[in-house]
């Protein structure tokens, strides 16, 4: 079995540095997740009632959404995310789900019938295809 030079194990080294820099440099300076154009879309009682989007928003602000029953959601929308900061249902699964971004799952308050989806610009046309 041929022995491998010290140059060798040299050269690997340095490979297998220069691949971790390159690859840790694209994972902290690529751009961030949020596109411009990623849009809010809030459904209530299955109608979509408002888009909203997230790269146009400067400051968080929030809005209240009240459904047939009654119930009310106050939803928070900041630069490139939403969430459901208060709720009258009872379980309160849509305001522990926190923050939504692009890709990310709705949110949904069932007992509210609120759907929020945050999706890419180029994703909004789908929304008004009828099926």
């Amino acid at each position: 079995m041929k022995k491998l030079s010290n140059r060798f194990w040299i050269i690997l080294v340095a490979a297998i540095l220069v691949i971790s820099a390159a690859a840790t440099a694209y994972i902290y300076l690529r751009p961030s997740a949020q596109a411009p154009g990623d849009t809010a879309v809030v459904y209530l009682d299955g109608e979509m009632v408002e888009m909203v989007d997230l790269s146009a928003v400067t400051e968080s602000y929030t809005k209240a959404y009240t459904g047939q029953a009654g119930l009310t959601n106050t939803v928070e929308f900041s630069p490139g995310m939403v969430r459901v900061q208060e709720a009258t249902c009872p379980d309160q699964i849509c305001v522990y789900q926190g923050w939504v971004e692009a890709g990310g799952l709705p949110i949904a308050c069932l007992p509210n019938t609120l759907i929020i989806q945050v999706v890419a610009a180029e994703d909004v046309p789908l929304l008004y295809k009828s099926y």
